[in-house]
């Protein structure tokens, strides 16, 4: 809201003559400014390393992903993950979680599974990231999701996607069929 010719001109004619008042004699004393601390990143690490969202891994778990970051559930036979890594399976549906924090990522991982599986997907591609901005330049995403797979039943294998489509930053996931889960 502007102030109107008159509005200006009362004023004008309320401050003629006044005077600054003196700068006051004293030191006005402020503390130095905290530095910024990352809240988020201590928090993503702090559930990376209690694995708050679902506990810790079961022994069995940690021996099924490996070094080399695949897994297959047990009792299926390992021509499945290799299947899988040659990609003999095409990726269907995939999602991207850049920018995601660890609970955005995770509800967007289970609602992505959800739809995959209900649409009858098998093949799945899920884009977490390699960790570049991450404390250690340790992927907090990466590791997440793989015990966020290797907890749900519908997920039979995943493996580290090839270089062409995202290398150390994607997964391949293999889900169990539509028919297989409602017998």
């Amino acid at each position: 809201m502007q102030a109107t010719p008159e509005e200006l001109a009362a004023f004008y004619a309320a401050v003629d003559g006044v005077t600054p008042l003196p700068a006051p004699d004293r030191i006005a004393f402020e503390p130095p400014k905290p530095s910024p601390r990352p809240r988020q990143r201590e928090l993503d690490e702090a559930a990376a390393i209690s694995e708050s969202l679902h506990g810790p891994f079961e022994i069995d778990e940690l021996l099924a992903i490996g070094d080399d970051d695949s897994f297959v559930r047990s009792g299926l036979q390992r021509s499945v993950l290799r299947d899988l890594r040659r990609g003999r399976w095409s990726i269907q549906k995939h999602i991207d979680l850049h920018g995601f924090n660890r609970h955005e990522a995770h509800d967007a991982v289970s609602r992505f599974l959800a739809e995959a599986h209900s649409a009858g997907k098998r093949c799945i591609r899920i884009v977490h990231g390699r960790g570049h901005g991450s404390p250690g330049r340790e992927g907090i995403l990466r590791q997440l999701v793989k015990s966020w797979l290797i907890r749900r039943k519908d997920v039979l294998a995943f493996c580290p996607a090839p270089p062409c489509d995202g290398g150390q930053g994607a997964l391949w996931v293999l889900l169990k069929s539509s028919n297989a889960v409602k017998r």
